[in-house]
């Protein structure tokens, strides 16, 4: 226990943060990387973290089980990842909380998740990405499997069982938010324009991440 209060962040405000959802090969990664790099934002992919995890560690291990399958990793544990990762981004000086938006891509993912996740951020915003179009986000996909090397996108089962856990479970936790802070895109776009669709709606938001 006394090792872990090294990690605790001075910074005691909640986290101003943004949120990106959609489902899986939306382009939510893609999105967020271009608003953290132009607004100088952080941007912070629960996959990412997920997987960077040790699989040989027992939370490694914990989280590839559930992944292999397409399923979410069980609250409790996505809460204290996301925690000891923020934590260490702070004292690390990689994330300034005070003068950047975090740009929440895949966290949280249900609304249990959303309730336990308000203690430690303020959701300025919701950006949500919408694509009908499932052939499509099934082919992104695969090809993002090839690219990446990421074998959660590379099976059409584990694929389509993440598009009905995001449908069943995801979409359901937006009603948690209130529809003033909710904005949606068309995401059957290139990245460009979506970049330009989200840009011309929230320019002013994004300019100003500043704690108030």
């Amino acid at each position: 226990m006394e090792n872990s209060k090294t990690w605790t962040p001075s910074y005691t405000e909640k986290f101003r943060s943004i949120l990106v959802f959609g489902p899986p090969g939306a382009g939510k990664g893609t999105l967020s990387k271009f608003l953290s790099t132009a607004g100088n934002h952080f941007h912070l992919s629960s996959g990412d973290i997920f997987r960077g995890l040790d699989p040989e560690s027992p939370i490694g291990k914990l989280y590839h089980t559930y992944a292999s399958k397409g399923h979410l990793v069980p609250d409790e544990v996505t809460v204290q990842i996301w925690k000891h990762y923020v934590e260490g981004l702070i004292a690390t000086n990689r994330y300034f909380p005070s003068k950047q938006f975090l740009l929440l891509d895949g966290i949280p993912r249900t609304v249990s998740q959303a309730e336990i996740f308000d203690q430690f951020i303020e959701v300025v915003h919701v950006i949500v990405l919408e694509m009908p179009n499932i052939e499509e986000l099934i082919k992104r996909m695969r090809k993002r499997a090839l690219i990446e090397k990421r074998h959660d996108d590379a099976e059409d089962s584990v694929i389509k069982t993440r598009m009905q856990v995001y449908e069943k479970e995801t979409l359901g936790l937006l009603s948690h938010y209130p529809a003033s802070k909710i904005s949606r895109f068309n995401a059957d776009q290139k990245p460009l324009d979506v970049l330009k669709d989200v840009l011309v709606k929230l320019s002013y938001l994004l300019s100003h991440p500043e704690q108030k």
